[in-house]
């Protein structure tokens, strides 16, 4: 049978693969949608829990299959991998994760040649680098979901401390998504405002350097502070995906700050890691070369250190 489109392959049946694969669904934005799972029981299960709802939703065919599943995928997500356990180092999860990548990166391959691939498993940055070098895939092809949902992070915080839309705040989280990441304060903007023109002239008085301080490190922090509550973050990730994925579907030309491998950025070279992207159908076509400050420079030079490291300990 012939395959509907756009069709999206999710491999990884989990919290955030099922999350999204609901958010996916009552979007519109697929006709098709696979979820791929070594758990077959758990992957035909969420399939009939999202089928029974397709009367309320938009026309959609869901199933679970095996990795022949990705064939004819527009794109294929990836969610699957272990999750980081208390007192595990982050060394460990990416040794196992990249194990397991090992594993499904051919399998993917063999059946979606065509297809873009968006990694969502952490360590991101590291893990969409391995994609890229196990696929074989052009690196316009290759995309990880970075610092996309870090972005939204930073807006709705910021938009709560200064009560305006996140609408109308540009700012951005760039660099590995995680520990080294940074905000771009120097070209952080509302309404067209430098942000803390903003602040100083539209708030209340305060202690800008120390308030911006404050509102990066909650951001910094908010998926500890998930994790700890409720087990794992799976909402806002399949609402991130579902934007990234609409892009590529719609040809958007959307600019988001998605993982994507870097060449000569500030000395930065051979590492993925995220900056501001133009994503369309042809996946990410040019990524934005931000006039940073000084020690935004230096802070970006260091997220990346800190990545190749990673990075030259696998010998991919």
């Amino acid at each position: 049978m012939e395959s509907l489109k756009p069709k999206i392959a999710i491999i990884g049946a989990g919290n955030v693969g099922s999350t999204f694969a609901f958010s996916l669904m009552i979007s519109g934005l697929a006709r098709e949608i696979v979820l791929i799972d070594k758990n077959e029981i758990l992957a035909n299960g969420e399939c009939m829990d999202l089928n029974h709802g397709l009367s309320l939703a938009h026309p959609t065919k869901i199933y679970a299959a095996g990795f022949a599943g990705c064939k004819d995928a527009d794109i294929v997500v990836i969610t699957a991998g272990a999750n980081q356990k208390p007192g595990q180092t982050r060394t460990d999860l990416t040794i196992n994760n990249v194990s397991i990548f090992k594993d499904i990166i051919p399998n993917i391959s063999k059946y979606a040649g065509n297809a873009i691939l968006l990694v969502v498993t952490n360590p991101v940055d590291i893990l969409t680098y391995v994609t890229l070098k196990l696929s074989g895939l052009s690196p316009d092809r290759v995309i990880g979901s970075g610092t996309v949902l870090d972005t939204a992070r930073f807006k709705y915080t910021i938009s709560e401390f200064c009560q305006v839309d996140p609408g109308n705040i540009h700012a951005y989280i760039i660099g590995e998504h995680g520990d080294t990441e940074l905000p771009v304060w120097s070209n952080a903007t509302i309404g067209g405002i430098a942000i803390e023109k903003y602040c100083s002239e539209y708030l209340k008085p305060v202690d800008i350097k120390n308030t911006l301080s404050e509102l990066f490190d909650n951001v910094k922090n908010a998926a500890y502070k998930i994790i700890q509550a409720k087990g794992a973050t799976n909402y806002s990730i399949a609402l991130t995906l579902v934007k990234i994925t609409r892009s590529i579907l719609r040809n958007e030309n959307s600019i988001l700050p998605v993982s994507t491998l870097i060449t000569d950025y500030y000395g930065i070279n051979d590492v993925c890691l995220s900056i501001p992207s133009i994503v369309n159908s042809s996946g990410v076509t040019k990524y934005l070369r931000l006039e940073l400050s000084d020690q935004e420079q230096i802070l970006l030079k260091h997220s990346a250190t800190t990545l190749r490291e990673i990075l030259d300990t696998l010998h991919i």
